[in-house]
Formats: structure tokens, C-alpha cells, sequence
């Protein structure tokens, strides 16, 4: 694994994003870890934020596109905070761009915040995590209503790895429904991987019962083809 990926995995446990105990999901699903990206909240946790997703997206993608799209509204800072981290670390200027959720009518008018978008630009999506791939469902029209655009690929900072809507996992059915590359930073194969029998802080994170935990839970909803 790479070291910028072990080094995310403590991040998200370091930053209280990545939790692990007893969790009921929007899905309804009882889970034995969660992340929520909204608590990464200081500025060097953005900073060290956006350089993790600038190294996750030029190692799958390159340099070789012209947009960072982050849907609203948890998807305006990691759009804003990688597109600075990669100028820093690649020297190449990408443009950020979200959408607003309401239609604005007055000003800068539009649905859009950040750049506008033009005929031929290269966008790769960035988001926190999705299980379902609604935010991608809302996202493409608006996409394609700005500008013939062509949309590289996503990336998401964890693959929870289990079932979306139907047997495959929320990263691969957006895959085959829109025809783009998808990635994440780490999966949950990577985090075990990790953090099983791990000290952080005089604590292991992922000790004999919890495995036992994650592993039951994929046993029930975990993704076709994929296993820890």
C-alpha cells in the first residue's frame, strides 16, 4: 500500500472522521464503522485534506484534465482545498467548480460557483463517500445542461465497499450506468489492512471483536466480488 494511503487512513482516525462502534446509517443499516467528512473542520486538516485527494487523483487520472467538480455543499471545500494542494504539489492550475442548490438570479447568476464551463473541458468529480450514488444521479444533468463537457472520472476519499443498489458496490454500478473511471483514496480493505491490531494513541482501533464486527457486516451487505 502506498504511504500517502496508510497515511490517510490515520488522518481520518486522528481526525474523528473515521469511526468505529455501533452506527445506524441514512440507509438504515446497522454498522460498525462510519465517516463523516464534515468533521474535518481546522485549516490543516483541509490542507493535508486537499494534498491526500490531489495525490489519489494524479495517481488515477494524471494531470491531464481542467476541472474539480464537488457537488454541493460537502463537495465545495474538497473541490476548493485539492485544486490548491494539486497547483502546489503538480504545478498545474485546475479550476474549481460546484453547484449552488438553488438557481441564483441576481449577480453572478447561474447555478454554478467557481469557474463556468466550457465545451471540451475535462471534469473529474470529487466527493466524500457514496453509498447509493444519488449525488451522481443529480449531478451529471447538471453537468451536461452547462457545456458539452467530458466527465474523466470520480474519486471519493473511502469505498465503503458494500452493496449499493443492487449486488455491486455504489462505485462500480456508477461505473457501468455512466461509463466513467471510478476510484477512491482507500477502501475498507485497505483501512483493516491498516488499523488491525494498530496502537493509536495506546488504543487499537481494530482489535479481534471489531474484525469480527466488519467482516459480519459484509457477510451481510458487503459487495459482489469484493471481501476483506
Amino acid at each position: 500500500m502506498d504511504q500517502y494511503k496508510l497515511d490517510f487512513i490515520r488522518f481520518m482516525v486522528d481526525s474523528n472522521v473515521l469511526k468505529f462502534g455501533d452506527f445506524t446509517l441514512k440507509s438504515g443499516r446497522k454498522s460498525p464503522f462510519f465517516m463523516n467528512a464534515g468533521s474535518y473542520v481546522s485549516g490543516s486538516q483541509l490542507k493535508k485534506l486537499g494534498e491526500y485527494y490531489a495525490k489519489a487523483i494524479y495517481s488515477a487520472y494524471g494531470a491531464d484534465f481542467d476541472v474539480l467538480f464537488g457537488p454541493a455543499y460537502k463537495g465545495i471545500p474538497l473541490s476548493v482545498a485539492t485544486v490548491i494542494a494539486f497547483s502546489e504539489l503538480y504545478g498545474k492550475e485546475i479550476r474549481y467548480c460546484s453547484n449552488r442548490k438553488e438557481i441564483k438570479d441576481h449577480g453572478d447568476v447561474g447555478i454554478l460557483l467557481g469557474s463556468k464551463l466550457k465545451d471540451g473541458d475535462r471534469v473529474v468529480i470529487i466527493e466524500d463517500v457514496t453509498t447509493s450514488g444519488k449525488s451522481i444521479e443529480e449531478t451529471f444533468p447538471i453537468l451536461k445542461e452547462q457545456a458539452n463537457v467530458n466527465i474523466v472520472g470520480l474519486m471519493v476519499s473511502l469505498n465503503r465497499m458494500e452493496r449499493g443498489k443492487g449486488t455491486k458496490c455504489a462505485l462500480d454500478e456508477i461505473k457501468d450506468l455512466y461509463g466513467i473511471e471510478t476510484n477512491a483514496i482507500v477502501s475498507m480493505k485497505d483501512v483493516v489492512e491498516a488499523l488491525y491490531n494498530q496502537e493509536i494513541d495506546g488504543k487499537v482501533i481494530i482489535d479481534d471483536a471489531m474484525l469480527a464486527s466488519i467482516r459480519a457486516y459484509f457477510n451481510e451487505y458487503g459487495a459482489e466480488g469484493l471481501s476483506l
